[in-house]
């Protein structure tokens, strides 16, 4: 008998993650700033001063102290796919923090993913059915299964990297996923425990890290940071779907929607101009809406709210009885950034 239950250790694990982000991205932006290690202007990007690029160190390091403070209360989500998301998402943060430091090729960074998810595929996590009208649950052959779980871990992971492109919208997106995936992981019957923990310990995290990042920005997650969090994103919807009854499993299309959309016709986009659709740009949604007109807050809120939209219409689809609980996290959510924002902003005065 464990000492903590389910519930208790998701509230317990992402609050722990939260606290140990409040004082862990400080040491890392002293850290960087003493070691150079920061993201210097250009032409593609909006920031006009250097800023620390190693945000990604301090949530990896918060996902990962959060896991062992649990362990040590006794409590440990014993399962076999724990250890294919924890493996993957840790070798794709290493992978990024190299990007980060030493800014690594677009296509040796892409072979690596695929390798990376390719373990977690062998691991277990895969796409490996699919509900298709009239004919309802469908096996798909292997080698399907293969290269469309690949496609979509990559894809996804890369889709939350392409968004960190304005102060807190990748941090405030992906918070809102993972609180949205805990909670249709926790609908699920049998729930999924492990993906419910994982999902809200990602979102303590985020949290903790946003409270330095909106605008004006003190840090940036870099790559370290966006491929870690769009990589335990991918292979959490994955676990849902492997479990989701029906048209169900469908529903991370509506969770993970903002970045769906923009890598999608960002890649269409470089695709018809003859481009790779690799090679960075300064063409994203986020951009179009500062190219409006929009201020970086206004464009990050825009988004913001339409990722809340359409997390909570995922919430009501799954299981409509979950939904008041996501507008609860969001609410409290919310209302701790706010409270840690304006305590930073009173320190500066």
């Amino acid at each position: 008998m464990t000492f903590l239950q389910l519930s208790e250790a998701n509230i317990i694990g992402s609050v722990i993650a939260f606290i140990i982000g409040l004082f862990l991205v400080p040491l890392i932006i002293v850290f960087s700033e003493k070691k150079g290690l920061m993201d210097k202007p250009n032409e593609r990007k909006i920031h006009s001063q250097p800023i620390p690029r190693l945000g990604g160190v301090a949530i990896w390091f918060c996902s990962m102290l959060s896991f062992l403070s649990l362990i040590i209360l006794s409590y440990y989500p014993y399962r076999s796919l724990l250890s294919g998301i924890l493996l993957g998402s840790s070798l794709m943060f290493l992978l990024g923090l190299t990007d980060d430091l030493f800014s690594l090729g677009a296509k040796f960074k892409f072979v690596i993913q695929i390798t990376i998810a390719s373990i977690v595929f062998c691991l277990g996590v895969k796409i490996s059915t699919l509900y298709i009208p009239f004919m309802g649950m469908v096996e798909i052959h292997p080698v399907l299964s293969y290269f469309g779980t690949i496609a979509w871990i990559v894809g996804i992971s890369n889709a939350v990297n392409f968004i960190d492109g304005v102060d807190g919208l990748a941090g405030s997106v992906i918070t809102v996923s993972s609180v949205t995936l805990g909670l249709i992981a926790t609908a699920l019957i049998p729930s999924d425990t492990v993906s419910s923990l994982i999902a809200f310990i990602l979102a303590g995290s985020m949290l903790g890290f946003l409270t330095y990042n909106f605008h004006p920005a003190k840090i940036f997650m870099g790559d370290s940071g966006a491929l870690f969090a769009g990589f335990i994103l991918a292979t959490l919807s994955i676990m849902y779907q492997m479990k989701a009854p029906g048209w169900n499993m469908y529903v991370p299309l509506l969770v993970l929607a903002v970045p769906i959309i923009d890598i999608t016709f960002s890649s269409m986009r470089r695709i018809l101009k003859g481009k790779s659709p690799f090679v960075a740009d300064s063409e994203h949604i986020h951009h179009k809406l500062l190219h409006l007109g929009l201020s970086q807050n206004k464009a990050v809120l825009v988004l913001v709210i339409f990722s809340i939209f359409t997390g909570w219409l995922a919430t009501y689809i799954a299981a409509s009885d979950t939904t008041k609980y996501f507008i609860y996290a969001v609410i409290i959510s919310t209302v701790m950034i706010i409270l840690n924002r304006h305590a930073k902003i009173g320190e500066g005065k």
